[in-house]
C-alpha cells in the first residue's frame, strides 16, 4: 500500500546536537543513535527502539541564509519528482530540488504557497515493511498543527498535493475556523491562520509525553521555555507550545496527572 500523504518522520536542525539530545532525551524520553559514515554528523532519535526522527547541525550556511533552528516534518509521496513539480504548479516552491539519499529514498525541501516548509520524500521501503505506530504511544507525534493563511486556500494546496481531506472544523471565533484534516491514517492534524505573534507561516509537531505537567517542568528545567500552554484541547489531551535551548520551537502533548 501506498505511504503517499503520510508524515513518516521528523528532522531537527540545531546549532548543539549534544545538548539538544539531552534536553529531548529528558523531556520526551528519546535515545539516539550515531549514523556510521564519515559524512555529515546524523543522530537518529528513537521511541522504544523505533525511530521517529533524526538531529543534524544547523551549519554556518544555514544560519548565513537566514535559517533558524527548526523542526521539519517529512510526508511520503509515490514520486519525489513529480511532487516537486506539483508544489511549484500550485504555488508552492522547491527550496532544495530532489536529490537521493542512499540507502532512505528520494527527498526535496519545499514550502506551500504561504512560505511553510515541509520534506517531501519517496522513500527507500525499509525491510519487512513499515511498521505501524500504536495510537498514542509515547514519544511519538500525536498531532500536526499548521499556521497559515486562510484555511480554505492552504487546504486545497495539501489536497492536490497529498491527497489530504476535510474532516471537520472547530470555530475558534476571533482566530478563525481551525480545519481538521485527515490522511490514510486518519485524522492527523489541523490548520488555522498565523496568529500575529508568529512571525511566519510553519508546521509544528506535537510530541508525545506521558504527565503534561511534569513534562512542562522537564522542559524549563533543561533550559527550554513553555511559551503556551498547557491548555486542554478537545480531544482530552494537554498541550504546550515552547522553544528549546538552542531556539527551536516545538509541541508536546499529553495527559493531566
Amino acid at each position: 500500500m501506498s505511504d503517499h500523504g503520510r508524515f513518516i518522520w521528523y528532522e531537527l536542525m540545531t546549532p548543539d546536537i549534544p545538548a539538544a539530545r539531552a534536553f529531548y532525551g529528558d523531556v520526551v524520553g528519546w535515545t539516539a543513535s550515531k549514523m556510521p559514515g564519515d559524512g555529515m554528523e546524523y543522530w537518529v532519535l528513537e521511541a522504544d527502539g523505533a525511530g521517529v526522527g533524526g538531529v543534524m547541525m544547523l551549519g554556518d550556511e544555514h544560519k548565513a541564509q537566514g535559517v533558524p533552528p527548526n523542526w521539519t516534518g517529512y510526508v511520503a509521496v509515490d514520486d519525489c519528482d513529480m511532487a516537486a513539480a506539483k508544489v511549484t504548479s500550485l504555488g508552492g516552491s522547491v527550496i532544495r530540488p530532489p536529490a537521493d539519499i542512499p540507502g532512505v529514498g528520494r527527498f526535496a525541501i519545499v514550502a506551500d504557497p504561504f512560505g511553510a516548509v515541509l520534506a517531501i520524500m519517496k522513500p527507500t521501503p525499509p525491510e519487512g515493511g513499515r511498521p505501524e505506530t500504536p495510537s498514542g504511544a509515547l514519544g511519538h507525534t500525536g498531532w500536526h498543527e499548521l499556521y497559515t493563511g486562510p484555511t480554505d486556500t492552504a487546504f486545497t494546496f495539501y489536497e492536490q498535493l497529498f491527497g489530504w481531506r476535510k474532516d471537520g472544523v472547530h470555530d475558534m471565533g476571533p482566530m478563525g475556523a481551525y480545519q481538521l484534516f485527515a490522511n490514510r491514517d486518519g485524522q492527523v492534524g489541523g490548520m488555522m491562520l498565523k496568529p500575529e505573534q508568529v512571525p511566519a507561516c510553519c508546521w509544528l509537531f506535537y510530541l508525545r509525553v506521558g504527565d503534561i505537567d511534569a513534562a512542562a517542568a522537564r522542559v524549563t528545567a533543561g533550559g527550554g521555555q513553555v511559551m503556551n500552554g498547557p491548555m486542554e484541547v478537545p480531544s482530552g489531551d494537554w498541550v504546550l507550545q515552547g522553544v528549546d535551548p538552542q531556539g527551536a520551537m516545538f509541541c508536546l502533548m499529553g495527559k493531566k496527572g
